[in-house]
């Protein structure tokens, strides 16, 4: 019984892939984080061109 506690105790198997699980949600946060912090920055971006575009389509005259 001791020997089957001892074996149960000493696998690593598990940890490992609850570590990579941890590691794989930290990463999905940061890139979140990051998009959510750049999501003002991006918005102006494309409005101005998008007005750019829409100027450019105003003045064509094929």
């Amino acid at each position: 019984m001791t020997r089957m506690l001892r074996k149960f105790w000493d696998d690593e198997s598990g940890p490992t892939a609850i570590e990579y699980g941890l590691i794989a949600a930290l990463i999905a946060v940061a890139i979140i984080a990051a998009l959510e912090a750049l999501s003002g920055s991006l918005t102006s971006i494309f409005n101005g061109v998008a007005t750019e575009l829409d100027t450019a389509a105003g003045n064509f005259t094929g």
